[in-house]
């Protein structure tokens, strides 16, 4: 193993890793001679209870060994200008990165609006994204409690960071084409369906609560009558 892709926080099901948890990582990784891959896009939503801790922040030869891939695009919602930024602390394993990807990607051309858009996000946002991490939180939480009261069957995940909630629909006891088909035919919902985030995911949809509350609320009405109608039958 030469690489180790990292997502924190992460998706699909939102855990926020410990500092204690990503020095354990990285001590291992480091002894193996493992580049870690952090892909940290979602590291600006995390809740109150939650820290975010970069990975190549634990110690310098930490760092040396990372490759951090972040983006405004997830926090401000401005993923159509197609601007990210990767940050690279050991000049040798830049120098690679610059040499295998700058011309496959077309890296060097850039994009003046999307560089112009980043930095004025990054620069001027705290104030808006301060105000969208209370009204995530709260809807993180209005989500849960309605799962759980009005739901039977789907377990949600409580994450600690990111918009997205890990929903386990196993005990309905269905197969992955007969979830797909409840949540699309019956519930009128497209979630995000769990196998295409790999094995492991059978049994589960992914949530995207980045939305109005009233809109929100009328999603979960709409997966409560269709698992309630399946219970009926």
């Amino acid at each position: 193993t030469k690489m180790l892709i990292l997502c924190n926080p992460h998706n699909p099901v939102g855990r926020v890793w410990s500092k204690t948890e990503l020095k354990k990582l990285g001590e291992i990784c480091l002894r193996k001679g493992i580049i870690v891959v952090s892909d940290e896009i979602h590291s600006d939503i995390v809740y109150s209870e939650s820290k975010h801790t970069p990975f190549a922040s634990i110690s310098n030869d930490l760092a040396e060994i990372s490759i951090t891939c972040m983006a405004p695009s997830k926090t401000f919602n401005i993923a159509g200008l197609e601007t990210s930024l990767t940050i690279i602390p050991n000049n040798e394993l830049r120098k690679s990165f610059e040499g295998r990807l700058y011309d496959q990607l077309s890296l060097k051309l850039g994009n003046i609006f999307g560089i112009y858009a980043t930095e004025a996000a990054y620069r001027h946002g705290k104030e808006w994204l301060d105000e969208l991490l209370d009204y995530l939180e709260d809807n993180r939480n209005f989500a849960i409690e309605y799962i759980n009261d009005n739901i039977p069957g789907v377990k949600p995940v409580r994450p600690e960071g990111t918009y997205l909630m890990w929903l386990d629909f196993r005990e309905l006891g269905l197969s992955d084409k007969e979830l797909q088909r409840l949540m699309i035919h019956k519930a009128g919902i497209a979630l995000t369906h769990g196998p295409v985030f790999g094995k492991g995911g059978e049994g589960f949809q992914r949530l995207n609560f980045a939305c109005p509350r009233t809109l929100l609320k009328r999603g979960l009405k709409m997966i409560e009558r269709a698992v309630k109608e399946l219970k009926d039958d």
